[in-house]
Formats: C-alpha cells, sequence, structure tokens
C-alpha cells in the first residue's frame, strides 16, 4: 500500500485516476499543481488528510484498462494525447466559438460577462494551438525518437534543444497559464451553473466549455504527471549508462 502523505497530488492521480473524482470535490489542482505534497494541497483547500485519505481509500477502482495510464508505454500514451486530445481541441474550439459569438449577441447585455468569457477563450484557443503545435513538431518527435532508441538498443540522438527538460519547462509553463485562464472561465460562468433566461445554445455553451476543460485538466496531468517525468528519467538514466 502506497504512503500517500508522501507523495504529490499529481503522483497520486497517476497512480489511480479515480483519485481525480475526490480531489475535484475539494477543488485540488492535480494538473497544473500536481507538484505540491498531499499535506500542503489539503492545507490550501481547508481539508483535513486523514479525511481526504480516507474517501480516497473509498474510491471504486476502475478495471477497464484504458484507464491505467501510467502502466501504458511512453509512446503509446503520446499517441493517445496527440489522436484524442490535441485532436479534440482543435474540433471543439471553433464550435465553442460560433457559440460564445451566437450567445454574446442574443444574452450578452443581460450577461456581460460573457464578453469577457469569450475574449478569454479566444485567447486560449490561439494559445493553445501555437502550443500543440510545438508539441507536435519539438517535444513529441524526440520523445518518439529516444523511446525508440532505448527500446530497439540504439544510440540516443542528439537534441537541438540540449536537454529534454528545456521544452518540457516551456510546455508546463504554459499549462499553467491555461490552467490559470480556465480558473478565470469558470469563475466569470460561476461554475458552468447555467441563468434562469438561458436558452437552449447557452446551456450547450455552458455544458461544451465544462467539458472542454475537464479533458484540458486531464490533457495537462498526463503530461506534467505522467509523461514528462517519464521522459526526463529515460533520458537521465540513457546518459548515466553511456
Amino acid at each position: 500500500m502506497k504512503d500517500y502523505k508522501l507523495m504529490t497530488v499529481g503522483q497520486i492521480v497517476a497512480d489511480r485516476f479515480d483519485h481525480a473524482k475526490v480531489f475535484n470535490k475539494y477543488g485540488i489542482d492535480f494538473c497544473c499543481n500536481g507538484d505540491i505534497s498531499l499535506t500542503d494541497a489539503c492545507e490550501r483547500a481547508g481539508a483535513g488528510v486523514d479525511s481526504l485519505l480516507e474517501e480516497l481509500g473509498q474510491t471504486q477502482p476502475n478495471h477497464s484498462p484504458i484507464f491505467d495510464f501510467k502502466s501504458w508505454p511512453m509512446d503509446l500514451l503520446v499517441d493517445y494525447i496527440l489522436k484524442f486530445h490535441h485532436r479534440n481541441i482543435r474540433y471543439q474550439g471553433p464550435q465553442i466559438l460560433q457559440l460564445l459569438d451566437k450567445v454574446c449577441e442574443v444574452h450578452g447585455e443581460k450577461h456581460p460577462e460573457l464578453y469577457e468569457i469569450r475574449g478569454l477563450f479566444q485567447e486560449s484557443w490561439i494559445d493553445l494551438n501555437n502550443h500543440l503545435t510545438k508539441e507536435e513538431m519539438v517535444l513529441f518527435p524526440y520523445i518518439y525518437d529516444l523511446f525508440d532508441a532505448v527500446t530497439q538498443h540504439r544510440p540516443v540522438p542528439p537534441f537541438h534543444c540540449g536537454s529534454v527538460s528545456s521544452p518540457i519547462s516551456v510546455m508546463m509553463h504554459e499549462h499553467d497559464a491555461e490552467g490559470e485562464r480556465f480558473r478565470r472561465i469558470s469563475l466569470l460562468a460561476q461554475g458552468y451553473l447555467v441563468p434562469d433566461d438561458a436558452c437552449d445554445t447557452y446551456r450547450l455553451l455552458f455544458e461544451m466549455l465544462e467539458t472542454f476543460e475537464k479533458n484540458l485538466h486531464h490533457h495537462i496531468h498526463l503530461e506534467n504527471n505522467i509523461v514528462f517525468p517519464m521522459a526526463i528519467e529515460l533520458q537521465e538514466n540513457c546518459e548515466r549508462m553511456c
């Protein structure tokens, strides 16, 4: 039995993603701020460590292997991120922007916060596209090369960025910025609580925004807490062996 008191919140969710439900309940950020200890996270959230540990122990395990991301090979994890998360962001982003335009036009006068939500999401959409492109063109190709070299017992190829930690540091900084931006969006949307005068389009917009944010958190969690540490450890082990 692992001692979660000695682990970061990111490591705890990486150990079993079901635990994310408990952290979400207490507003504990396990993706962008996944590097803090459980004790510190509980203190910030005003939650008792022992009671939270008890709830973590009561979460029902999901026996579907698709959720056991930590056991996946690194190249498969990157495949999943690219083909699920990257594709969904690029597909859903324009749809949400169109809905925001429509809802702002109809409801913006009575709900002026919608204009700020639209501005923030538009900024996010631009920055996320640039972020995904950097991962796809720079970081992930090297992670694939690194994984292939190790599994095929070939020399690790040189990386023009030097250590893989360098682009990872940039990606994590950008993750933090998106996490903060969506905290602001969620606050403006009152946790995506739909007002009484909302039309069906308004309701659909908030459903899509909430789903987009949840998927983004999962996306960031997979990279920050699983893929990136694996890549850094793999490169360091290879350098020690050479």
